[in-house]
């Protein structure tokens, strides 16, 4: 079977599969955003990392140096504030064309530079080497989060509301301006600037673990038609998402009208928005959202529930519907 073929998801599976019996009992490996390594009488250790290449990632020629090293530390950021963790300590390894001009690096570091201070994070370390063909950036992350506080993708239950914790569909529409070349407006740059420089719900994360209420927790990277199917599969659930419940802001309203796109497709399928997903139990909602708007100064949107099923079913206007376009796969 080709890559292609197997997709992403398929190749982590397989990975898993040969590598997990060997893990012993106090580390949590794949299958979820970080690994977790618990610590007698200390806080548990969350670790992850993620890779960015050039034109798969990002077009070099359109972000900017200072924007490519804030979104390099930003999307492990997110993985640790998933899982209600406290990022601490970082590691980068990247590869460079040897033609890269002096202000061109000391941006990108800037980046990284500024966005680590915010969250109190050092980087210890990595590994650097010259490339051949385009910028390669891979950044390891460990963050901290005591063991009973720790939220996974395995933890929803029937029954439970499914929550998010901002809108989503700006970073798609974002990355459609960029990849159609489409005029810039001040539309088109605020779109642009949230597929480039994505906040971590980090605050967000560390005020959702603390509570029972909350189950199951992950970030918002690939987008939620395939987010939610990792819950499902860990959790061994179904998932019921009413799509004119989704949190759609005035921007990608404006954006998908002035297009001729469809919002809710965007919203649905386009990933790295790196707000938060997670399940709550239904009884706790009104308790849980009053605490949210009294800390954070904003809701939380519900946008369905756990179902015992293990399909996955959108409705629209109480009708079953489907999606044209489906979320992000590597290999596919």
């Amino acid at each position: 079977m080709k890559l292609k073929e197997l997709g992403e998801f398929g190749l982590i599976d397989k990975i898993k599969a040969q590598f997990s019996e060997a893990i012993p009992e106090n580390i949590e490996g794949i299958g979820d955003d970080c690994a977790v390594i618990h610590q007698e009488g200390k806080d548990s250790l969350l670790i992850t990392t993620d890779l960015l290449v050039e034109n798969v990632h990002f077009l070099r020629n359109d972000i900017t140096p200072f924007e490519l090293g804030y979104k390099s530390l930003a999307v492990n950021i997110s993985d640790v504030a998933a899982m209600g963790g406290t990022p601490r300590y970082a590691f980068l390894s990247i590869a460079l064309p040897s033609d890269l001009e002096g202000p061109w690096l000391k941006s990108f570091f800037d980046g990284i530079y500024e966005l680590g201070k915010k969250h109190g994070i050092l980087l210890l370390g990595g590994d650097t080497t010259k490339s051949l063909q385009g910028v390669v950036i891979n950044v390891a992350l460990i963050g901290e989060a005591p063991a009973q506080q720790i939220k996974r993708r395995s933890q929803a239950r029937v029954g439970d509301l499914i929550c998010l914790t901002d809108t989503i569909g700006d970073s798609g529409a974002g990355l459609d301006v960029i990849l159609k070349k489409r005029t810039r407006g001040p539309l088109e740059d605020r779109l642009v600037k949230r597929h480039y420089l994505p906040r971590p719900h980090v605050e967000e994360g560390n005020w959702l673990s603390q509570r029972n209420a909350i189950n199951a927790m992950m970030d918002v990277s690939d987008g939620i038609d395939s987010d939610l199917k990792r819950i499902m599969e860990q959790s061994s659930c179904g998932v019921k998402i009413d799509l004119e419940m989704l949190p759609l802001s005035q921007d990608l309203k404006l954006y998908s009208q002035k297009n001729n796109l469809s919002p809710l497709e965007l919203a649905a399928s386009s990933g790295e928005d790196y707000c938060l997903l997670f399940t709550l139990k239904p009884e706790l909602l009104e308790s849980t959202l009053e605490s949210f708007e009294k800390e954070f100064f904003r809701s939380f949107f519900v946008i369905g529930e756990v179902i015992e099923d293990k399909k996955f079913e959108y409705y629209f206007q109480g009708q079953v519907t489907h999606l044209k376009k489906i979320g992000f796969d590597h290999f596919k």
